[in-house]
């Protein structure tokens, strides 16, 4: 009888052991995967500093940056964009966050992308953090900087809203819009 209940604590033991190499084997793919996200999320953000000095006198003041170092876009006739980023304050990863959109209308071709959003003042990081799907155009005002913005930069005009950098497009589709994008929070 002692046999028994030995074989069976072995069994037992084996389960919950195999389960926690499971458990650990899946925390470390995702703790991959977000690593790697990080990972390209940081060298897109450190690409478009050093190309970009807007960027720069922007970081200085921001008090978190989204990047979205990736953005896929497609369509014909109706077109989706979708990527993943992460959102940093001061230099650290903080939160993961996906980027999606649809649009209609004359479109054709495919178009890869980024995008990072400088979020100048608590509450627009708060208004991102508390929505369950932030929609850039909607809430917080939103700046979409252009090569002639450096010209109307100011220590007052820098503080409020977003200002959205779009960087990296390839591809054979017309402008890279990121208006009516939908951002939410999700864990890799």
């Amino acid at each position: 009888m002692k046999i028994n209940n030995f074989g069976m604590t072995c069994s037992i033991l084996a389960i919950f052991v195999t389960l926690a190499a499971c458990q650990s084997t899946a925390t470390s793919y995702k703790s991959s995967e977000a690593w790697k996200l990080e990972r390209k999320s940081k060298a897109s953000l450190n690409k478009l500093l050093q190309s970009n000095k807007d960027a720069r006198n922007l970081q200085k003041n921001a008090t978190a940056i989204l990047v979205f170092p990736s953005i896929l876009k497609a369509g014909f006739g109706f077109g989706a964009q979708a990527g993943n980023g992460t959102l940093m304050m001061k230099g650290r990863t903080v939160a993961y966050y996906n980027s999606s959109a649809a649009s209609y209308g004359f479109q054709a071709g495919i178009q890869g992308f980024g995008y990072a959003l400088f979020f100048m003042d608590g509450n627009s990081l708060s208004y991102l953090r508390k929505s369950s799907g932030f929609e850039l155009g909607m809430g917080p005002s939103l700046v979409v900087v252009n090569k002639g913005f450096g010209k109307n930069m100011t220590s007052t005009t820098l503080r409020k809203g977003i200002y959205a950098f779009v960087f990296d497009q390839k591809g054979i589709m017309g402008g890279a819009g990121i208006q009516g994008t939908k951002i939410t929070k999700f864990n890799p």
